[in-house]
């Protein structure tokens, strides 16, 4: 078995991978103050409570944009596993040139997703990871890694209205009954929503107009459904785009 981890900053994505089938995964808090031990118990609890072996897992690889979890998860892979882990980073294959100005500067997870979505779709190809952030990644045609976009993600977006305002709430994120909103909570919600969806839309087709047109788009993250679910340029949600990805990237890098 093959077990890969995303770390991101608000969400750590766990997949197990039975040869190249995703056999269970699951979605935990990333907490920076937590110790090795304490996310060793709870992946020890997670894969008794699925009874799964944990002597199965025969390989670890992982991405991380959280530098203070990337020691601990690597020191949980050698103190569980036994096993030194594959991090992505400089130094692993990806088979995609980074055509960044400074390819350091690109997260693990945005080059992670852009090879899996290239793998599965080809080129040109958009990716859209509805994470803390929101990204937009652009591959090209012959498989480059271009770059893309950063906004911030519509959780950053609701709770910057509570804390930046004195009188409106702190709200879930949904799709309202109406886009005139008569409450408070029901504009937030329209505010939010399709202010959003017409931030991604008109960023993807910025993007597919510099890519010369007929771009394949490819949502993945927390929000990939309900808000990727609303835009008609988005033809695929991927929730498992990164773990996907990281296997791929196991794959090419395992000797």
């Amino acid at each position: 078995m093959l077990l890969a981890v995303d770390i991101g900053n608000t969400n750590i994505n766990i997949g197990v991978f039975l040869n190249k089938k995703l056999y269970r995964h699951w979605l935990v808090r990333a907490e920076k103050e937590k110790t090795c031990d304490e996310y060793t118990v709870m992946l020890v609890s997670l894969f008794s409570l699925f009874h799964i072996d944990v002597s199965g897992v025969k390989a670890v690889i992982f991405s991380s944009v959280v530098p203070p979890l990337t020691p601990v998860f690597s020191r949980l892979s050698q103190s569980l596993f036994g096993i030194k882990p594959m991090i992505v980073g400089p130094g692993l294959k990806t088979g995609m040139p980074i055509l960044y100005e400074n390819p350091m500067e690109v997260g693990a997870d945005r080059v992670v997703g852009a090879v899996a979505a290239y793998a599965k779709y080809g080129g040109p190809c958009i990716i859209v990871d509805f994470g803390t952030a929101t990204t937009f990644d652009a591959i090209s045609t012959k498989g480059e890694y271009l770059g893309g976009a950063i906004a911030p993600g519509i959780q950053i977006s609701a709770e910057a209205l509570y804390l930046r305002t004195a009188k409106l709430p702190r709200i879930e994120i949904a799709k309202p009954k109406a886009a005139i909103g008569r409450t408070t909570v029901g504009s937030m919600h329209s505010g939010l929503f399709y202010g959003y969806i017409g931030l991604v839309s008109k960023v993807i087709e910025t993007i597919d107009r510099e890519l010369g047109g007929g771009a394949v788009t490819v949502a993945t993250g927390g929000y990939s459904n309900l808000i990727g679910g609303e835009i008609e340029t988005i033809k695929h949600r991927e929730p498992f785009l990164v773990l996907e990805g990281l296997r791929i990237l196991y794959e090419k890098n395992a000797l």
